[in-house]
């Protein structure tokens, strides 16, 4: 309801400096007026996130009191170690705070040094790095696809995704059932005949399947190699948002793509710099002259400021800290493994996840929700999903788990919802 109804008209007539009567009566004082009356209204629905007054290790401290975080995607445990830290402030000491637009005075050596080793840690010709990965959702898919375009989508992609689509105007849109590839098929063969009409320019449309690589809600990976089969099959492009699966899977954690042995066969790549890495950032990784093309023509890219000089030299050592050693990735999945085990040993339910994302299933919302707020009273934070982040009746508590969770952290989070069990379910 934000949003007015028909387009905005600020290049045309609109009468700025002007308060103009519509036709059929009424004033645009009326319409402001109703504007903040709604505004006011939603606030009661206002929810207040926790504050944190702690770094984000495996525990966080809220209102002077410990929690173990069982509800942060620092996977690897990097948004406290020393040497992240020490190379941010290092950096600073040299090179000060701030960067400014990368096609005027912003581009850094250290963001062309993170680039590159960005792109040699994936295994691609070359990578872009962006403030965000929901930047990078936006520029992979504007960039490069207009609106007479056609875009494929699992239903289940995250909500950069959706919007990326959006941002970039494609009206030809089709969506397939999660991860069915007979039903991305039939969305292939309706877009394959869609693209046989050509554009306005009379080039023949680009049809690009977009994908999560790792789906957050509920921890499961995406039919790649079939994904891709499909799409040679049918001459599209292909892209995955790996922003879950970036430092967790694959060799290293060098990603789906690369744990897939897929190296070279997915025309683009996302990745998140604010997970496993654990600053911030997002970046695009592919072949030199799709990267030649975001470096000339992304206007998320163009327009907007690059990475500080702290959060660049703090990735540059958490890259070169993957490349050096896979000890982080291995405890990461030693834990993993030992609170699935743990869970199942308690009854729960962890559906399918193949990645270090726990759903402990619930099904009631009400349930999720008062499960949630149990835990924390016990010293557990971790988060209740509902509707509409998930299907109703698939309401669950999500467990991430990380590198920076020693034995005693998984045995304390088990015990307390095996507690919190035996009182509500």
């Amino acid at each position: 309801w934000l949003k007015p109804s028909g387009s905005s008209n600020f290049g045309g007539s609109s009468r700025f400096g002007r308060r103009h009567v519509r036709r059929g009566g009424g004033s645009t004082m009326a319409t402001t007026a109703q504007f903040w009356s709604k505004l006011r209204a939603a606030q009661v629905n206002k929810v207040a996130p926790r504050v944190i007054n702690s770094g984000q290790g495996s525990h966080l401290e809220i209102d002077a009191k410990k929690y173990l975080n069982f509800c942060s995607s620092h996977y690897l445990g990097f948004a406290e170690h020393p040497r992240l830290k020490k190379a941010a402030k290092d950096a600073v000491d040299k090179f000060g705070l701030g960067t400014g637009y990368r096609t005027l005075t912003g581009t850094h050596s250290l963001h062309v040094e993170l680039e590159k080793k960005i792109a040699h840690f994936k295994g691609t010709e070359a990578a872009v790095c962006f403030t965000s990965a929901y930047a990078a959702n936006a520029s992979a898919v504007q960039t490069i696809l207009g609106k007479e375009d056609i875009v494929i989508s699992d239903q289940l992609n995250h909500a950069s995704i959706i919007d990326a689509v959006r941002v970039a105007g494609v009206q030809n849109k089709f969506a397939y059932k999660h991860s069915d590839m007979g039903d991305l098929e039939t969305q292939l063969k309706a877009a394959s005949e869609l693209q046989q009409k050509p554009k306005s320019n009379g080039e023949n449309p680009m049809i690009l399947i977009v994908t999560d690589g790792v789906f957050s809600m509920d921890g499961d990976l995406a039919p790649l190699p079939q994904i891709v089969d499909l799409a040679k099959k049918y001459d599209a492009l292909t892209m995955v948002d790996d922003a879950h699966g970036e430092g967790v899977i694959g060799k290293g954690g060098r990603g789906v793509v690369n744990h897939f042995g897929l190296e070279g066969e997915v025309d683009i790549e996302i990745g998140s710099l604010s997970k496993a890495f654990s600053v911030m950032g997002g970046f695009i990784a592919a072949k030199q002259p799709l990267i030649d093309c975001y470096l000339m023509a992304a206007r998320q890219r163009l327009f907007s400021i690059a990475l500080t000089i702290p959060d660049t030299a703090a990735l540059l050592e958490a890259v070169t800290m993957l490349d050096e050693s896979e000890d982080l990735v291995r405890k990461l999945w030693d834990n993993v493994q030992y609170l699935n085990k743990g869970f199942a040993e308690l009854g729960f339910d962890i559906g399918n996840s193949e990645t270090p994302i726990i759903p402990v299933m619930l099904g009631d919302e009400d349930l999720a929700r008062s499960f949630s707020a149990r835990l924390f009273e016990e010293g557990v934070f971790a988060s209740a999903i509902c509707f509409p982040m998930v299907p109703k009746g698939t309401a669950r508590v999500r467990v991430i788990v990380s590198a920076s969770f020693s034995r005693d952290d998984c045995d304390a989070g088990l015990a307390a919802f095996k507690k919190v069990k035996a009182e509500l379910c």
